[in-house]
């Protein structure tokens, strides 16, 4: 899914304007979930700096190493659509329950390839109700990222 749009700043108490187009996404992407050996589907929407919504879903392989994860595969939409130079503005996860389905530590070093430490990172349930929202430094403190390769 592509769509354009600018997430609003958050206050507390009240989600950022638009963040709810990026939850649908989320949660549109879970429903394409393959996950018949976990039975975890997860979806993630990204929200680029140019302003598009990118989605994906995880997909899991009877090799388990093989299988791929929904910010993953957000990620590499991301990519595919606008280049290596792409950068995320915000992530959605949304988990299949009520309980908190933050990345996992490879997708957490996957987002901060492509994202600020300040990043907006949102994790709703199934049904769209907000359960965390945090950034990357919070999620990954202490991050390892681009700038630390420059000479």
């Amino acid at each position: 899914m592509s769509e354009k749009f600018m997430l609003g700043k958050s206050t507390p108490g009240k989600p950022a304007r638009g963040l709810d187009k990026l939850i649908l996404a989320a949660n549109s992407a879970r429903q394409s979930a393959h996950a018949p050996y976990s039975d975890h589907p997860v979806g993630a929407a990204v929200l680029s700096s140019s302003g598009n919504i990118y989605s994906g879903c995880n997909i899991e392989n009877a090799a388990y190493p093989l299988g791929m994860c929904a910010e993953a595969m957000a990620i590499a939409n991301m990519v595919m659509a606008e280049k290596s130079d792409a950068r995320i503005d915000a992530i959605v996860i949304s988990g299949p329950g009520k309980h908190l389905c933050s990345p996992c530590g490879g997708c957490r070093q996957r987002i901060r390839e492509f994202a600020d430490v300040e990043t907006a990172i949102y994790v709703c349930d199934v049904e769209g109700n907000m359960m965390l929202e945090t950034d990357l430094n919070e999620l990954l403190p202490h991050s390892f990222g681009p700038e630390n390769l420059k000479n």
